[in-house]
């Protein structure tokens, strides 16, 4: 094995990047969201959606720029170490870890609780898996990290053909829904919101619209292995997201019209289809489609999978930087022969099957993968900011500079907190809660090897306690409805005080960055250099 300082392969091209991520944003998602969608907030899901990837596509204009003028593994943490210091790239570590290691069970758990239709005895009620279905998970993980062994070039050429599948399943599921038998007025049937706002807002958070767009960061983890990140990476960014939203768009569209109108007479909450198999397969069986049925239980095992396998390569290389970027004494910054962080591989299978204990079910876990990963998203918020005050642009150009980069990535981290919340109080508890035990334990073990706590550059940290703490509150006195909160904040002053807390919560974190990011600010003289 090369030493800890040895670099990753850049083997991937734009082709390899694009198909990552959208191997990340077509998985389980769209064949449990768009129903779940449905179900929350009727065919004005079609308005979740778009929320859903507009926010996400603010966060890949911010990640834009700055993984463009940083192109290394693990930019989620690594870019806030950058700004503010290791003490917070540490503590983000713990965050994204929480839904990094979090997104192959899911996707294990979606392709056994499908698997159920046609393997009875894997599922119990509710959804859960049972000790059947828990053990085929466990496998399934198991061939993901064997998978993951290969050079990333072989990962990415697997991602690649099982993408261009998953792409035309789901695009050839909306054509053929929108050319049978179309229901128009199911648009209005109980009204285009029957739930209101807070239906929207629920499923912006809770059906798997956020959960499917955050697959987007996939291109993001490979920017260390990108071979030419200043055109690439952005493209391969937004342009999943604007496929992503086109596809999942068409898909709910297709959903709301084929569902024949009887099936709508107790409202769309009610809505449900025979066993576990998905509102799509279940309606291609009503519409006499059988070959489509067929395909789409094909495809339930594939798009899953494909999404574990590309979400599996993320994890390790985001342990990897944690080595690297000297974060932690674990020899996790090694690699094997052929590239591959290969203690991470292994990490990332362990801990992915102690998630399947607690949150075994599918919408138990997406829900806590959408919440950690939009935590950390607006990390890059912070750091485009601070980054854009400590390196100004007039000293130290960037390959590619977001017009409007301030006030965009402000907007990013008022919408990006908005979802948070959104997710509801009981995550934000399991969120925050998990966040606040990892500090004490972290913050013990330091002070025990150094006798104190005095080495702790408190500076560039201490404003994750209130920005922390505030979410969690803000959760807790949402509205009922949304976020089973007490009932405090409406939901328009929601809204309202999440947007100035996270405004006064920029101004505070931009104020703790370093004030000398020399390691920033060698980065981009670097690559002004090698543009030359």
């Amino acid at each position: 094995m090369p030493t800890p300082g040895g670099a990753l392969r850049r083997e991937a091209g734009l082709g390899g990047l694009l198909l990552a991520s959208m191997g990340g944003i077509i998985g389980s998602g769209w064949l449990f969201g768009p129903l779940h969608a449905a179900q929350m907030a009727g065919p004005a899901s079609l308005i979740a959606w778009a929320i859903g990837g507009a926010a996400v596509m603010l966060l890949g204009f911010v990640y834009a720029e700055l993984v463009t003028a940083f192109p290394r593994a693990g930019a989620v943490i690594a870019l806030p170490k950058l700004s503010h210091g290791p003490m917070l790239a540490t503590v983000m570590s713990w965050v994204v870890l929480l839904g990094y290691l979090a997104a192959a069970p899911a996707e294990a758990t979606a392709v056994v609780t499908y698997a159920n239709n046609f393997m009875p005895g894997l599922v119990g009620a509710g959804g859960t898996l049972n000790a059947t279905g828990f053990a085929a998970a466990v496998l399934l993980l198991a061939l993901f990290a064997a998978i993951n062994m290969l050079a990333i070039r072989l990962v990415l050429r697997v991602n690649g053909v099982v993408t261009l599948f998953k792409i035309a399943v789901p695009s050839l599921t909306a054509l053929a829904f929108l050319g049978a038998k179309f229901s128009p007025g199911n648009f209005t049937a109980h009204g285009f919101a029957p739930h209101g706002a807070e239906g929207v807002f629920a499923a912006v958070a809770g059906s798997g619209v956020i959960y499917a767009y955050t697959g987007f960061r996939q291109a993001i983890e490979l920017a260390g292995e990108s071979r030419r990140p200043r055109r690439d990476l952005p493209v391969a960014i937004i342009g999943s997201v604007l496929i992503g939203f086109v596809l999942y768009a068409a898909l709910q569209i297709a959903l709301i019209g084929a569902i024949p109108p009887h099936d709508l007479a107790q409202g769309w909450a009610a809505l449900h289809f025979t066993g576990l198999s998905g509102p799509f397969a279940g309606l291609a069986t009503l519409a006499g489609m059988s070959w489509l049925a067929v395909v789409l239980y094909l495809d339930s095992a594939i798009s899953p999978a494909g999404t574990a396998i590309i979400s599996f390569a993320s994890t390790p290389r985001l342990l990897f930087a944690t080595g690297h970027e000297g974060l932690t004494r674990l020899p996790l910054g090694r690699l094997a022969r052929n590239g591959v962080p290969v203690i991470g591989v292994l990490i990332t299978f362990a801990v992915g099957v102690l998630f399947l204990l607690p949150l075994p079910s599918w919408r138990a876990i997406i829900k806590v993968v959408s919440a950690a990963a939009l935590l950390s998203y607006g990390m890059a918020s912070v750091s485009l900011i601070t980054l854009r005050r400590t390196a100004p642009l007039a000293d130290y150009p960037r390959p590619f500079t977001l017009a409007l980069g301030v006030p965009l990535a402000g907007l990013a981290f008022i919408v990006a907190n908005c979802i948070i919340v959104w997710t509801g109080a009981h995550t934000a508890t399991m969120v925050m809660g998990y966040v606040l035990i990892a500090t004490l334990l972290y913050l013990l073990v330091q002070g025990v090897q150094h006798r104190g706590l005095g080495h702790v550059a408190w500076r560039g940290v201490w404003w994750l306690a209130p920005y922390f703490g505030g979410l969690w509150g803000f959760a807790q006195l949402g509205p009922p409805g949304l976020t089973k909160g007490s009932g405090f904040f409406s939901d328009l002053g929601l809204m309202l005080g999440i947007a100035l807390f996270s405004i006064i919560i920029l101004v505070l974190a931009s104020a703790c960055g370093l004030a000398d990011p020399a390691e920033a600010r060698q980065a981009l003289r670097d690559q002004v250099n090698a543009a030359r």
